[in-house]
């Protein structure tokens, strides 16, 4: 059996639990809910089978890559890339959804560039490369459907090598080669689903400099009202027709979210007077 080496260290750039799910700051005796939600990687079928071709091609190297050959390295190096960006792009979600998006993309780069190792090397060794429909490439895109039925066991790599274990341990390496670009095929649709779904999210939801201006506005305005008893016996006269003035909140502009003194009798009247000029 190869040599099959974990994909789930972290490096301490990456600073997330062990687990891969976000744990809140209790210091204060009460969980907080995070604007946007991080981490779950190691439930995402990409990142499964990201760990998988990364073990795999670690072995395939090892077993049919002259190690003095540059390719090893290239190979091994973007392989590792893809789980690691997936890893880190989830855990950036929380607080840059850009950054997540721009991972997710050096993910499915980093397989590109893969997936061309392997087909170099099938037509380099005049081995024959699978077609999509040919029945030992539907074999293993069928494996791929199955392995996604039991998510009890879904954090585990090793079962997931196991189920592919028949293939990326055959002596032949054209049939490890053909089935790690199968598996390849399978991620690179994943991301692409994802990479979608995070534009799509980024446009509808905006990113999270978006969303922590809408939560400032959202808590400003909580705020406001538990103010307006007390501020509104306080509300001077507008100084261009002499009408009570409302509190109100501007919307856009230089001083988005802060408070002035609005004419009561806006539109008709435009006064405005600064909230700490003190009543005429």
């Amino acid at each position: 059996m190869p040599i099959i080496r974990r994909a789930d260290n972290m490096s301490s750039s990456e600073k997330r639990p062990s687990d891969g799910h976000d744990r809140p700051d209790t210091s204060d005796g009460a969980e907080r809910r995070r604007l946007r939600p991080s981490g779950g990687y190691r439930k995402l079928r990409s990142y499964q089978v990201a760990t998988v071709i990364y073990d795999a091609t670690v072995s395939f190297c090892e077993r049919f890559v002259d190690k003095r050959s540059r390719t090893v390295d290239q190979m091994v190096q973007a392989a590792r890339s893809c789980g690691k960006n997936i890893a880190e792009g989830s855990r950036a979600a929380a607080t840059t959804s850009q950054t997540e998006l721009r991972l997710v993309n050096v993910a499915r780069a980093s397989l590109e560039e893969l997936l061309l190792d392997y087909e170099d090397y099938l037509r380099q060794h005049r081995k024959r490369q699978w077609d999509k429909d040919d029945p030992e490439a539907l074999e293993v895109r069928a494996v791929g459907k199955q392995d996604q039925t039991d998510p009890t066991e879904q954090a585990d790599p090793l079962r997931h090598w196991k189920i592919y274990a028949r293939w990326l341990e055959h002596a032949d390496p054209a049939v490890v080669a053909n089935t790690l670009i199968c598996l390849i095929h399978q991620t690179n649709y994943l991301l692409d689903q994802q990479i979608s779904a995070l534009e799509r999210d980024f446009v509808q939801g905006g990113g999270y400099s978006e969303q922590l201006a809408a939560a400032r506005m959202a808590e400003r305005r909580k705020q406001d009202r538990a103010d307006q008893p007390e501020r509104m016996d306080k509300a001077p006269s507008c100084p261009l027709c002499g009408k009570p003035m409302a509190l109100r909140t501007a919307r856009k502009g230089a001083r988005a979210g802060s408070q002035f003194w609005g004419c009561g009798g806006f539109p008709e009247c435009k006064g405005t007077r600064a909230l700490d000029n003190p009543k005429p």
